[in-house]
């Protein structure tokens, strides 16, 4: 079958438009993924008594398994347990999986970035009678996120691409749209193609203002 420039070209104004999808499902997942990572980092950073060993089997078992599987048992396999999620969307299954194993591999960057926060810039704090809390909020959290703003930017372009696997379960994405236009007139090569374009510019522009956003925290810190 012969490449169509002309049905290639047709189908970007198809596509664009579900761009939204794609960045509200991305954003919510990264929202709470960040918080949520957060909490499990200052807790196994705490070393706070069971919670700790939880937590470490947690991110053990979201960074071990595939996402589509993840997906899949969420959407597919516990509402025939649990009749209460049968009413559950595929936007907001993809966005709880996604939610999920994002925190599962930020917890452990931040963790990461906590720990290396000198230790006697921690205890100059406690000398000057800070609680734990002002300590954490006022020196030891901001300098963490200087460290890890790279890698929670690097994970905000995994979630975007994770996205694409929510048109397994019915998710009306710039993925699903490409993969329905392809199937239609049979053009899978330049559908295909022309999600994987819309994909890259995404990434390559969130890609150019992480530089932008790392430089003006660095000033900063």
């Amino acid at each position: 079958m012969n490449f169509n420039v002309e049905w290639f070209l047709k189908l970007f104004p198809t596509i664009l438009p579900y761009i939204p999808v794609t960045f509200r499902v991305s954003v919510i997942s990264l929202v709470l993924g960040v918080i949520l990572a957060a909490i499990i980092a200052i807790i196994r950073y705490y070393k706070i008594s069971i919670f700790t060993q939880c937590f470490g089997f947690y991110i053990t078992f979201f960074r071990a398994t595939p996402l589509i599987a993840q997906l899949f048992f969420l959407y597919f396999g516990l509402p025939c347990v649990l009749p209460l999620m049968r009413d559950m969307s595929a936007e907001q299954a993809t966005i709880i999986v996604l939610v999920l194993n994002a925190s599962a591999f930020l917890a452990e960057t931040f963790r990461a970035a906590l720990m290396s926060v000198d230790k006697s810039q921690i205890e100059a704090c406690y000398s000057m009678g800070m609680s734990r809390y002002q300590t954490m909020t006022r020196a030891v959290i901001p300098q963490a996120f200087v460290i890890a703003l790279p890698s929670i930017v690097n994970e905000f372009i995994s979630i975007i691409k994770g996205t694409a696997l929510g048109f397994t379960v019915g998710l009306l994405d710039i993925m699903a749209i490409a993969k329905m236009e392809g199937t239609l007139d049979l053009r899978f090569f330049e559908s295909y193609l022309c999600v994987m374009i819309i994909y890259f510019v995404i990434v390559v522009i969130i890609a150019y203002f992480q530089k932008i956003l790392e430089r003006k925290v660095e000033k900063l810190y």
